[in-house]
C-alpha cells in the first residue's frame, strides 16, 4: 500500500512515539481512577488519547493526500539550530550555570538573548525588528510573571543588583 502524505504519516508516527511515552512514563505513577485520580492519571491518558490520535492520522495517510502526493522536504537544519540555541540560552542567561562559571544574567538580558538568537531562523532577519520585538516581550514577561504573578526569579543580572 503506498502512502498518499508522507507528512501525515510522519506527524503520526511521532504522535503515537510522543504519546506512548508519555503513557509509559506515567505509569511510574500512581494512576488512580477517573473518580480519584492519582498524579499518574492525566499524562496516562492523555497520552493514550495522543497515541490514537497519531494512528489515526497515519492510517488517513494511506488513504487521503493531496494530488500528486505530499512529499517531506529537505530538513530546515538552521531553524532547528537556532531556536533550539535560543531556548538553551534563555535557560542558561534566565539562571545562570554554577559549573560553568556563568552566573544568573535576570530575565530581562535572557529574553533579549532569546529573540535575538531565534530571529537568526528566518533568512534576512533584521536586528532593529529583534530589538523591537526583545523589549516588548521582555516588558510583557516583567507586568505578567514579575508584577501580576509574583514569581520569584532574577530580573536584572546578578552582579548589577549586588
Amino acid at each position: 500500500m503506498a502512502l498518499a502524505s508522507q507528512k501525515d504519516f510522519f506527524s503520526g508516527l511521532m504522535f503515537t512515539a510522543v504519546g506512548g511515552a508519555f503513557a509509559w512514563g506515567a505509569r511510574e505513577y500512581e494512576i488512580g481512577e477517573a473518580a480519584r485520580m492519582g498524579p499518574g492519571y492525566f499524562p496516562f491518558v492523555l497520552g493514550i488519547l495522543l497515541a490514537i490520535l497519531g494512528m489515526v492520522i497515519m492510517f488517513k495517510s494511506f488513504t487521503s493526500g493531496p494530488p500528486g502526493g505530499d512529499r517531506i522536504g529537505a530538513f530546515a537544519w538552521r531553524p532547528m539550530v537556532f531556536i533550539l540555541g535560543a531556548n538553551l540560552a534563555f535557560g542558561a542567561l534566565l539562571a545562570g550555570v554554577p559549573a560553568l562559571g556563568l552566573p544568573a544574567f535576570g530575565l530581562v538580558i535572557a529574553t533579549y538573548a532569546l529573540v535575538v538568537i531565534a530571529s537568526f531562523a528566518r533568512p534576512g532577519a533584521s536586528l532593529k525588528e529583534s530589538l523591537i520585538l526583545a523589549t516588548i516581550l521582555a516588558a510583557g514577561c516583567y507586568v505578567a510573571f514579575v508584577y501580576l504573578l509574583k514569581l520569584q526569579f532574577p530580573v536584572w543580572p546578578a552582579f548589577l543588583t549586588n
